[in-house]
């Protein structure tokens, strides 16, 4: 079996984060993924938030123009607008960071296996013995079919960056998220909306029960979605019925769709027991997703840097405190007022509740409150990560990859 000090399944932004950071650090790291091509079915919409901006490196050519105005609509259409003295927000362009956060994995020595996927892992030693199947390469069977082949690899630790539904978290014995919201979108070119790039949030719990409809827009793309709990909704009936219903906001006759993205989102917040002695969860697979925005990209960065430096430490040391001090116990409570919104949120049914509250964030003090909730810093615990912001020749010359 080839040897790795640490194997991380799934390459979306968590792995890739986790596994760029290792790799510049010397550990042999493997990076998994089931998807082919990671600019493949992506899940995200890809909203950066001021603060990650500042505190990583994300390349500027991956990004979409600044954004500064939010809309805030209720069912009716009534519009609340905010504008903020700052560059809140920028679209990222997920498939072309996600390779070129691959490019740099792969100069610092990361071994990339697309195509795999993870099935289990078992004790070897004091070590893992991580039994994974690729249809790569394979032998055809039948006219559509290919045999995978399956095979396994030593590691020192294992690191689930697999999603809401970690498999890596079942099998060692980790917390699972119990609770998400469903969302899908379209992203199109050629749109027709008016004023400068903005973010549109609509209230509706008809079309998005328990979370929101959306609009993305950077001036150059257009992200058109709806979110809401599975059970009480079916999403791709309720996209398509408000893409209908905006046509008054943005006109799509002469758009051009050029992906249609969707996933499951956590919104329980960080899990309890994310870690011990065999591996740790990154990413949507510990919950680190914010309960009531459900946004999950400044969480994602911050947790899973976080997490490179505590295996890093613990590889090094072998010393059991690296991995205690890796706990959902340490995030939860600063998600505590979150969680309660989230409740909220989830049981607001009527439309016409949820228009009287629309109303009532004109309100001075209200409307300061959803000011807060869209261009607030704080997304995440800032917790203590041994993190500096540097930036790497490949990531100054990025436009030349």
């Amino acid at each position: 079996m080839e040897i790795y000090d640490a194997t991380i399944i799934g390459a979306g932004l968590a792995g890739l984060q986790c596994a760029r950071l290792l790799g510049r650090r010397g550990f042999r790291v493997l990076l998994v993924d089931r998807k082919g091509s990671l600019d493949h079915r992506v899940h995200t919409t890809g909203i950066f938030v001021r603060k990650t901006l500042l505190d990583f490196d994300i390349p500027e050519d991956c990004l979409g123009p600044p954004v500064r105005h939010v809309s805030l609509y209720s069912p009716s259409h009534r519009e609340l607008s905010l504008v903020s003295k700052h560059d809140e927000f920028r679209i990222a362009r997920m498939g072309q960071l996600y390779d070129r956060y691959l490019s740099q994995c792969l100069r610092s020595g990361v071994q990339w296996l697309p195509a795999t996927s993870y099935l289990d892992h078992s004790d070897l030693n004091g070590k893992l013995a991580v039994r994974l199947s690729t249809s790569v390469p394979a032998t055809p069977v039948g006219r559509d079919r290919m045999l995978p082949s399956t095979f396994s690899v030593c590691t020192g630790y294992l690191i689930g960056a697999d999603g809401a539904r970690s498999r890596v978290a079942q099998t060692l014995g980790l917390d699972q998220n119990s609770e998400w919201i469903v969302g899908v979108e379209d992203v199109f070119t050629r749109v027709g909306i008016e004023g400068p790039p903005r973010l549109c949030c609509f209230l509706d719990p008809e079309l998005a029960p328990g979370y929101i409809a959306w609009i993305a827009y950077d001036g150059v793309e257009a992200h058109v979605g709806v979110g809401g709990y599975p059970a009480l909704f079916d999403p791709l009936t309720a996209l398509e019925k408000f893409q209908t219903s905006v046509g008054d906001i943005i006109d799509l006759r002469n758009a051009r769709q050029i992906e249609r993205r969707g996933g499951r989102i956590p919104v329980g917040g960080v899990l309890r027991h994310i870690a011990n002695a065999h591996g740790l969860l990154i990413g949507d697979a510990a919950g680190a997703v914010s309960p009531l925005t459900a946004g999950g990209l400044d969480p994602c960065m911050r947790l899973s840097t976080m997490a490179a430096n505590v295996v890093a430490a613990f590889l090094e040391t072998k010393n059991a405190k690296a991995i205690a001090d890796y706990s959902g116990d340490l995030f939860r409570a600063r998600f505590t007022s979150r969680l309660w919104a989230r409740r909220v949120a989830g049981n607001l049914r009527g439309r016409r509740w949820v228009e009287l509250a629309c109303g009532g964030l004109r309100l001075p003090l209200v409307n300061k409150f959803a000011g807060h909730v869209f261009f607030g810093r704080g997304s995440f615990p800032d917790v203590e990560m041994g993190f500096t912001r540097q930036t790497c020749p490949a990531e100054v010359n990025s436009s030349l990859l």
